[in-house]
């Protein structure tokens, strides 16, 4: 009975060690390395759910989008930031300005050169809901290149911070293409 006893408490300790205390842990598509972003692409995945599958479509490729966005925005404020910092320019918060207003810009614009990498579409019968999972990527090179394009035929942007961000995004060109 003793050992009937230990082996029951011994199950139950098992099966509450497995689930923990956020619950059981679920694998969703576009998980993993392949769908993160690296030194040579920005990436990232949505997901949306809608009893409209259009519309579970499009919560997963607005959601992937902003993620890229924000991706793209903060790294270019940091390279902006660390650069001026370097160089003591004292320009340096009108060129940061500038340069946050290009990145704005050209997210508004379609994306350069996004590619969709995967889209996955499920249907629970029981919720009657869609989920779709999206994944984006894009080219970082392709996407600091379009930057320079972008600033160009910026009307507000001086000669002297052209220089500057052109030179910033070379940088960054050049640390893609070396890795």
């Amino acid at each position: 009975m003793k050992n009937l006893f230990s082996l029951f408490l011994l199950v139950l300790i098992a099966g509450a060690c497995a689930r923990g205390p956020l619950g059981k842990k679920v694998k969703e598509p576009f998980s993993g390395s392949a769908y993160e972003s690296n030194n040579r692409f920005f990436r990232a995945t949505g997901k949306g759910e809608s009893s409209q599958d259009n519309i579970a479509r499009g919560k997963a490729d607005i959601e992937a989008k902003a993620q890229l966005a924000g991706q793209v925005n903060t790294t270019m404020k940091q390279v902006a930031d660390q650069y001026l910092g370097q160089t003591e320019n004292e320009r340096a918060a009108d060129v940061a300005d500038k340069f946050q207003s290009l990145v704005r810009q050209t997210m508004n614009t379609n994306m350069a050169d996004l590619r969709k990498i995967g889209e996955e579409k499920y249907f629970n019968q029981k919720e009657n809901k869609y989920s779709v999972f999206i994944a984006y990527e894009i080219k970082k090179n392709a996407m600091f290149r379009f930057m320079k394009k972008q600033a160009r035929v910026d009307n507000t942007i001086s000669e002297r911070q052209l220089e500057l961000i052109d030179k910033i995004l070379d940088e960054q060109i050049k640390a893609t293409e070396e890795e």
